[in-house]
């Protein structure tokens, strides 16, 4: 304990006999640990905010959509074929069914214009929904007011409640728009309440440009069942010789008799331009929430099995939905985020190995110049192992201080980046740990050869040393 105490004291002696080539020597360490803790903190909080923003869309949202038309071989995309109830949502929530779903909420979409007073404003999105929805998205605390319940949805009462971007556009700055009419397609809707605040998503769009009622409400007090026959102008083209179509004509009185029809058959164009009025409610898409992340893929399985047995769908036919998760997209985010956090880390490497490599080279100097120190202190019993202990404590002291150093230059950084910039920055505490242990390998192993070298001296020619 003695001789790793006496080493110690002897290497902190030779470090301050010259204060300003100790610095120099460890200014390289310096700036490779500021480099490591700085890019690693705010690649840490870009990573953060970047899994915040996927956050406040849902986690582990599952997408159900209609699926698409082909009349005439032009495919309408999704959302051609009015295949979605809010029954299909009431079985999805179904726990025996789908024990991998834990919420699920239909949405009907419209755009209308608000208006309140002199002012208004037509949101980027109106949605009819139901209660589950602000849990489904992470919406669960409101900035004021309360939010709409199931017997709202079953009654069909003209509430909402509004996102904070309409909020700014039809009221003002100390106005609350809590308990006041509103009117949405020159019909009055009272608020109850404020959204809190999101931001804009992934893909820039505004999420707080929002309008949430009651699904019912928006379905037949706004969109109507006349929104659903445009709709369905394409569907019923493409499903026109199916069992489950007939042509709204009077081609035969009484279908049983033979006789000639009264009226000859409507054609394939005639057939699209009168389509028969939608004969249920449907939704434009059902949101769904699974359990957890690793229970996205059972809850697909699940939600197609139960939709394709209630649509009447057989083995081989094709599904008139479509199911969108986001897992692609946060693994993607996620990769690209850990993919600069990799290249940044290694750029902040090799700067700290180029502070390592002038770390050794000012150790062979120093070696140099103390040649006769060394031949001295062999004349007087000191082995070769003691040489070599001594300038292996000197060269990790060094960069262990220049680390601190570094710690303290990089977390300054990054609180300045903080502050003048507002970047997000995360504090990685392993990261500090981890970058003073690599500055101390450092001082061992680049300190190694010339201290390796200095071991190796003959006392004689140290001493004839000038």
């Amino acid at each position: 304990m003695f001789y790793l105490f006496r080493t110690f004291n002897m290497a902190l002696k030779a470090l301050t006999r010259n204060v300003m080539r100790t610095g120099l020597t460890t200014l390289g360490v310096i700036m490779g640990v500021a480099a490591v803790i700085a890019i690693r903190e705010i690649g840490q909080g870009a990573s953060q905010s970047m899994q915040e923003t996927i956050a406040s869309m849902g986690s582990n949202i599952i997408l159900v959509l209609p699926g698409a038309a082909n009349p005439q071989g032009a495919s309408t995309g999704a959302g051609g074929v009015v295949s979605l109830t809010p029954d299909d949502a009431q079985a999805l929530n179904d726990p025996d069914r789908c024990p991998s779903i834990v919420a699920v909420c239909p949405i009907v979409r419209v755009r209308l214009q608000v208006v309140y007073g002199n002012k208004n404003w037509q949101p980027n999105t109106t949605y009819g929904t139901t209660p589950d929805f602000l849990f489904v998205r992470n919406w669960n605390t409101l900035a004021e007011g309360i939010p709409f319940g199931d017997q709202d949805v079953a009654s069909q009462a003209e509430v909402c409640l509004l996102g904070q971007t309409v909020v700014k556009q039809l009221f003002g700055p100390n106005d609350s728009p809590v308990n006041k009419e509103i009117r949405i397609n020159n019909k009055p809707f009272k608020v109850l309440g404020v959204l809190s605040t999101k931001g804009a998503n992934m893909l820039g769009s505004d999420q707080d440009d929002i309008v949430l009622a009651p699904w019912t409400t928006v379905k037949f007090k706004l969109a109507g069942q006349s929104a659903q026959v445009t709709q369905q102008s394409a569907a019923t083209a493409s499903s026109s010789g199916s069992s489950g179509y007939q042509a709204n004509s009077l081609n035969q009185l009484y279908p049983n008799t033979d006789y000639a029809s009264l009226y000859p058959a409507a054609s394939a164009s005639e057939t699209a331009d009168t389509p028969l009025p939608v004969r249920f409610v449907n939704v434009d898409q059902i949101l769904v929430q699974a359990r957890a992340a690793d229970e996205i893929q059972s809850a697909i399985k699940e939600i197609t099995d139960l939709l394709r047995e209630r649509h009447h769908i057989r083995p081989g036919q094709g599904e008139d939905f479509q199911i969108r998760d986001m897992t692609e997209l946060s693994n993607t985010a996620s990769s690209q985020g850990n993919l600069m956090s990799l290249l940044l880390l290694v750029v902040a490497g090799i700067a700290l190995l180029v502070g390592g490599v002038f770390v050794m080279a000012i150790m062979l100097v120093s070696v140099t110049e103390r040649t006769r120190e060394i031949g001295l202190r062999m004349a007087v019993g000191a082995r070769p192992r003691d040489i070599l202990m001594q300038f292996l404590v000197e060269a990790a002291m060094m960069c262990i201080l220049g680390g601190i150093v570094g710690v303290i230059l990089g977390r300054t950084s990054s609180v300045l980046v903080w502050f003048f910039l507002h970047w997000p920055v995360g504090v990685s505490i392993e990261t500090i740990i981890v970058a003073v242990g690599i500055s101390a390998a450092v001082g061992l192993i680049f300190g190694f050869y010339p201290a390796w070298k200095a071991s190796r001296l003959d006392p004689i020619d140290a001493l004839r040393y000038e």
